[in-house]
């Protein structure tokens, strides 16, 4: 029926035109009610009934010039036919779908329009007295239909509704995913990125320290050769942990080490301290801001790492560096500052790496920051030397 609408106004119209052809041979004043075939209807009423069945075929495409033309024929027939046949019967159907095609205010403006005027007609100007129960059939017919119509119409709004808030509530899941499977991505990468550039610029730092005093001082460089394969095996473990996050169900167990914090700090200082930079550690959590949930802690972590590892690549011989960790309020002020360093004996230098361009460091570190809420600030200091300060929220 909706493939071919046109067919099914067809069947619909000759459906009408059988029905007002039947009825018109029924004489609705019988002792006990219609009885048929007691009166034959005339051919101009018969003529009118074909008209106004042809014209319900097209009823959807044009839904207000056939109830116009339907409503001309039913005029025709309420003042003209005697006996009278239900030519109403095409205004009804014509009726109904106007209003099931329109909104609620327009609907009543032709119903009413349409029920006044062939009510008014029948009354005044039909061979039949006012009060004839098919004048009142008219304006009841008529009135159920625009309610009818109506009633059709809101409901199919109602679940056109329903199925565009699904389809909107479909494509908010499917946004909803890709973003968060963009913002695990961007984890993700920030972990990938703070564990392989701290602990290759710390490979890069002790091998370069190796070669420098591999002839002078063997010691020495077993000593930094030994650094470098701490610093690459802690490498390998956190690569393997980080990784184990984009294992399938089905394969092998991930690995279940908990995310470094500042309980390791130590131990993270330790390895720039073997890497010949001296770092001074400030810890003063007072217990104020309560335990530090696990997400703030890491994120702590990982801005003293990638500050430490800055200072190692880009700052001067001899650079000092000063971390901080201080509990104020609600939050965690983290503060990593360097001097910048100094020239020193160059016989007694080792090489510093050479950076070749900008990195992501500070772009991750200010977007951990800002995922939990925070901020974080970088830049040089006045005098010399660089200042890393984020602010991390507790709560």
């Amino acid at each position: 029926m909706r493939a071919h609408p046109l067919a099914t106004d067809a069947v619909l119209a000759f459906g009408a035109f059988v029905a007002m052809v039947v009825g018109s041979f029924a004489d609705p004043h019988g002792p006990h009610g219609p009885t048929f075939g007691t009166r034959t209807p005339e051919p101009f009423s018969l003529l009118l009934m074909l008209l106004g069945a042809a014209a319900l075929v097209f009823r959807r495409r044009q839904p207000r010039a056939v109830l116009a033309v339907t409503c001309g024929l039913s005029l025709l027939e309420l003042t003209t036919g005697e006996p009278r046949a239900p030519v109403a019967m095409c205004t009804v159907i014509a009726l109904y779908t106007v209003a099931a095609h329109t909104d609620r205010p327009t609907t009543w403006r032709i119903g009413l329009l349409t029920m006044a005027g062939l009510t008014g007609v029948a009354m005044l100007a039909g061979p039949l007295p006012w009060y004839a129960q098919e004048n009142i059939g008219i304006f009841a017919w008529t009135g159920m239909a625009a309610a009818a119509g109506d009633a059709v119409r809101s409901r199919r709004a109602f679940v056109d509704a329903i199925r565009e808030r699904a389809e909107r509530a479909e494509r908010t899941r499917d946004e909803e995913a890709k973003r968060r499977v963009a913002e695990e991505r961007l984890r993700i990468a920030r972990d990938l990125h703070d564990v392989v550039a701290h602990h290759i610029a710390l490979v890069n730092v002790q091998a370069g320290v190796a070669a420098h005093v591999m002839d002078k001082r063997p010691d020495q460089a077993k000593e930094a050769l030994a650094h470098v394969r701490d610093a690459s095996r802690s490498a390998l473990n956190e690569l393997r942990a980080t990784v184990g996050l984009l294992r399938q169900s089905g394969d092998p167990e991930a690995p279940t080490e908990p995310a470094p914090g500042l309980g390791v700090l130590d131990e993270l200082v330790d390895t720039f301290r073997h890497a010949g930079l001296p770092v001074e550690v400030i810890v003063q959590l007072d217990g104020t801001t309560g335990p530090l949930p696990a997400a703030v802690d890491l994120a702590a972590y990982r801005v003293i790492q990638e500050a430490l590892t800055n200072v190692r690549k880009h700052a001067g011989p001899g650079a000092k560096a000063e971390v901080s960790v201080v509990g104020v309020g609600p939050s965690v002020e983290v503060t990593v500052l360097d001097d910048g360093g100094e020239a020193a004996d160059a016989a007694d230098a080792a090489p510093e790496p050479a950076d070749p361009g900008g990195g992501h460091g500070l772009l991750g570190m200010r977007e951990r920051t800002g995922a939990l809420g925070g901020s974080c600030f970088a830049g040089p200091r006045f005098g010399g030397g660089y200042r890393v300060h984020a602010i991390l929220p507790v709560g």
